[in-house]
């Protein structure tokens, strides 16, 4: 008798656990319906069919909770264990804890739904009275455009402030760097001899482009000359 209700627990447990991960999977299906960019005035098959699922799964589990509670109560106090109380303890809990979170799901389609029907309404209001009143109409229109105008010169006013502001910046550095030239000038100066040396370094590359365009314009020469 106790293999025999051992036998029974273990599966019952594991059609438990088994409904347990269902109902999880399910439930992210389920809550893809509430984020739907365009939800549907009325509650679609899909969704139907996943939240009558759910149900079901809920209603199975709880018939299976009662199965084993049964089964642990039919046990004698010697063989029934502190282990299965605990297990059946936490598939209740875990129970309740799904049966709230279907709850909150529902919730939250149903907050969703309503809050795109009434901006479906409201657009539709706002576009049977603007047929109904074509002056005003064109009025809004005008507003509108005189916004989206106003919008436009508000992004060039603040490209254009950026723009000076980077003029201006490139300003200060060209002038930083003028008096770091004018600085490094004047102490060069101030060194015994450098002066000599820069005018020897420009005599030397000045010979060495004579030399070159020289040596350039014979080879021109020549080659004009064997032609």
């Amino acid at each position: 008798m106790s293999t025999s209700t051992g036998t029974g627990w273990a599966q019952l447990r594991q059609q438990a656990r088994s409904l347990e991960s269902q109902t999880e999977t399910l439930f992210h299906t389920y809550s893809q319906f509430a984020t739907t960019p365009s939800i549907p005035p009325k509650p679609s098959e899909d969704e139907q069919r996943t939240e009558a699922q759910l149900q079901d799964l809920l209603e199975r589990r709880e018939s299976l909770i009662s199965q084993l509670s049964r089964l642990l109560d039919s046990e004698s106090a010697l063989t029934a264990s502190a282990l299965k109380q605990n297990n059946l303890s936490r598939h209740r809990e875990i129970l309740l804890d799904h049966r709230r979170e279907l709850s909150r799901l529902r919730s939250n389609i149903t907050e969703a739904r309503n809050r795109a029907n009434l901006l479906s309404n409201v657009r539709s209001d706002i576009d049977a009275y603007r047929s109904s009143n074509p002056s005003e109409a064109e009025a809004d229109y005008m507003l509108d455009e005189r916004r989206r105008i106003d919008s436009s010169h508000n992004v060039v006013d603040s490209l254009l402030s950026q723009a000076y502001a980077v003029n201006e910046n490139f300003g200060v550095q060209r002038e930083t760097l003028t008096n770091i030239n004018r600085r490094i000038v004047g102490a060069a100066s101030q060194v015994p001899g450098i002066n000599s040396l820069i005018g020897r370094i420009g005599a030397k590359k000045r010979r060495d482009g004579i030399i070159l365009g020289s040596f350039i314009a014979f080879c021109f020469l020549v080659v004009l000359f064997f032609r």
